[in-house]
C-alpha cells in the first residue's frame, strides 16, 4: 500500500447548484457589522425608553429582541475577525470554527429572548394595562426603517454564510415585526383593544421562533460536523468513485471548518498505482468547483488486497 496523499487549500469563491457556501462573506460585510450595530444599538435605546413612557408591551418586547440582535451582531463580527486569524501550531486550522459557534450562540439567545417575551405577554393577557397607541406607532415606524435597511445590507450574503443568514433573517423579522406593532398600535387607537399589545407580543415570539429554528439546527449540526447544509455526500462519493483508476474508495469524511468553509478526507483504492500529482491537484479543482469544497486531502492505496485499518466507513 502506497500511503500517500494529496492536499489542496483554495479560498476562491465558486459556487455552483447545490454547493456549499465558501464566499468567506465576513471578510467583505465589516461595514455592514458595524453600521448595523450602531443603528440597532441606538433604536434599543429609543424603543426602550418609549416603550416604558408608552407602557407598551409590544415596544418593550421588541426592544428586547433587537437588543438580542445588537449582541449577536456584536458575536457574529467578533467571530469574522477570529476567522481570519492565521493557523497557529496549537490551532492548526486557524480559529475559523467560531463562526459555528457564533451563529449557535445567536440563535441560543434569540431562543431565550423569546420565553420572557412570552411569559410577560401571558402576564399583560391577565393584567391589560393602557398604552399609548401613537407612540407605539410612530417608533416602531422608525423600527421598520433602520431593521429594513439593516437586512438590505446582509441580503447579498444570506446563502453563503450562516452568520449572515442570521443576520438577514433576525432584521427581515425585526422589521416584520415593526410593521406588526405598527398595526396594533393603530388598532389600539382606534378600537381601545388593550389585549391587541400583547397579543402582538406573542406574535412577536413566533416570528422570532420562526426565523431562529433553522439557524439553531443548522449551528448545532456544524459544530457536530456534519455534512454542510446543501452538499449531498452521496454526490461526492459518487464523482470519486468515477475518477479513472478508482476501483473503491472508504473513509469518506466531509465537514464544515467554519461557516464559509468545508473540508474533505478520503481513501481512494487505485490499484494502477500512484496517479501522481497532477490527478491530485485537479481532483482537489474539481472537487472546489462541483461542490464548493475548498481543503481536500486523499489518500492513495495501490494493493486491494491489503486492509486499510480505516476501510469501514463506520470507523473514524
Amino acid at each position: 500500500m502506497t500511503n500517500l496523499s494529496g492536499h489542496h487549500h483554495d479560498h476562491d469563491g465558486g459556487h455552483e447548484d447545490g454547493a456549499h457556501g465558501h464566499s468567506h462573506a465576513p471578510k467583505s460585510f465589516g461595514f455592514a457589522f458595524a453600521l448595523g450595530t450602531a443603528l440597532n444599538t441606538g433604536f434599543v435605546v429609543v424603543e426602550a425608553i418609549f416603550g416604558f413612557l408608552s407602557n407598551s408591551t409590544a415596544l418593550l418586547a421588541d426592544a428586547g429582541h433587537n437588543l438580542s440582535d445588537v449582541f449577536g451582531l456584536l458575536v457574529a463580527w467578533a467571530a469574522a475577525a477570529l476567522s481570519r486569524r492565521a493557523p497557529t501550531t496549537r490551532f492548526t486550522y486557524g480559529l475559523g470554527s467560531t463562526s459555528i459557534l457564533a451563529a449557535l450562540l445567536n440563535s441560543v439567545f434569540l431562543l431565550v429572548g423569546v420565553g420572557a417575551i412570552a411569559w410577560e405577554a401571558v402576564l399583560r393577557f391577565a393584567h391589560p394595562q393602557p398604552v399609548a397607541g401613537l407612540t407605539v406607532i410612530v417608533v416602531a415606524a422608525i423600527g421598520i426603517v433602520i431593521n429594513g435597511a439593516t437586512a438590505l445590507m446582509f441580503a447579498s450574503g444570506r446563502k453563503g454564510d450562516i452568520n449572515i443568514r442570521g443576520a438577514f433573517l433576525h432584521m427581515a423579522a425585526d422589521a416584520a415585526v415593526s410593521a406588526g406593532v405598527v398595526i396594533a398600535g393603530a388598532v389600539i387607537v382606534l378600537t381601545g383593544w388593550l389585549w391587541i399589545d400583547p397579543a402582538v407580543s406573542l406574535a412577536i415570539c413566533v416570528v422570532i421562533m420562526w426565523s431562529t429554528w433553522g439557524l439553531f439546527k443548522d449551528s448545532i449540526r456544524m459544530s457536530l460536523d456534519a455534512v454542510p447544509p446543501g452538499l449531498a455526500i452521496a454526490e461526492v462519493r459518487r464523482f470519486l468513485a468515477a475518477l479513472p483508476g478508482v476501483t473503491a474508495l472508504h473513509d469518506l469524511h466531509v465537514w464544515p471548518m467554519s461557516t464559509t468553509e468545508t473540508a474533505l478526507t478520503c481513501h481512494l483504492v487505485m490499484p494502477g498505482g500512484h496517479p501522481g500529482d497532477g490527478f491530485l491537484m485537479q481532483t482537489a479543482h474539481d472537487l472546489r468547483d462541483r461542490f464548493d469544497i475548498g481543503h481536500v486531502t486523499l489518500q492513495i492505496e495501490t494493493s486491494e488486497t491489503t486492509a486499510c485499518a480505516l476501510a469501514p466507513d463506520q470507523v473514524v
